[in-house]
């Protein structure tokens, strides 16, 4: 972690779905809380988000998946940090994504997902408080 203690997220809309209303309410909620974003938009591939993040100097990556395809699209992710030597950038997200299936994502590496129905404070929180340097 650099002398700033700024938290940076790279927030993305992974694979086809073509909403971003959800993920727009969660980056403007974390840039009030002072966690800078980096929005990168829709229909991105895991290569597009993890070499942003790379770029930007993320601490975390953010991922919003309503299309059903999380389990590819986070563990690629997970994957690409890895082959980089970047696993202290943390993943997290949220979307439609199965109760079910949030053991496994947890499993493959992924810091916190969450379900719908979570609130931007919680989200903001969870950031603050478990991303980088960030002081409360």
């Amino acid at each position: 972690m650099g002398a700033s203690s700024t938290v940076r997220v790279v927030v993305a809309k992974p694979g086809l779905d073509g909403h971003d209303r959800g993920v727009k309410v969660v980056a403007r909620a974390l840039r009030d809380a002072g966690v800078e974003v980096i929005y990168t938009g829709l229909r991105q591939t895991p290569e597009m988000i993890v070499n942003a993040a790379l770029q930007e100097d993320a601490d975390a990556i953010g991922l919003s998946i309503l299309s059903g395809a999380h389990m590819t699209l986070f563990s690629r992710v997970v994957e690409l940090l890895q082959e980089n030597d970047a696993t202290d950038i943390q993943v997290f997200g949220g979307g439609i994504i199965p109760e079910a299936d949030i053991p496994e994502l947890e499993r493959l590496g992924v810091a916190k997902i969450f379900t719908p129905g979570a609130t931007t404070s919680e989200i903001t929180d969870w950031v603050r408080a478990n991303i980088g340097g960030v002081r409360a």
